[in-house]
């Protein structure tokens, strides 16, 4: 196993998790969400995220969570797990939105 793939786990194929119903999950504050995100992404700040668990459960779907750097995603992607919800951590909004429209 590379170190890469240690710090930041295995590579995770976005566009097959988003063909399966994936949610995406923005956890910037509102006014950075307004300035732009990935479409159709749903914007849940990161304080606000632990109490939104149970309502995320009740979809059944991954979530894919976002920010504008990858460290709030990747704190908001440990919240949701550690609630039971399949998560994975989207990184900066612009570089998940490129994945998906290679």
């Amino acid at each position: 196993m590379g170190l890469l793939q240690l710090l930041f786990g295995p590579k995770v194929d976005f566009k097959e998790l988003m063909s399966k119903g994936a949610i995406i999950v923005d956890v910037r504050s509102q006014g950075e969400f307004r300035s732009g995100s990935v479409k159709g992404a749903r914007n849940i700040p990161l304080d606000t995220l632990k109490s939104k668990t149970a309502e995320l459960k009740k979809l059944g779907k991954p979530v894919i969570t976002v920010c504008r750097s990858g460290a709030r995603s990747g704190m908001g992607k440990s919240i949701l797990a550690a609630a039971g919800l399949e998560a994975y951590n989207g990184g900066p909004w612009d570089s998940l939105q490129n994945k998906l429209n290679k």
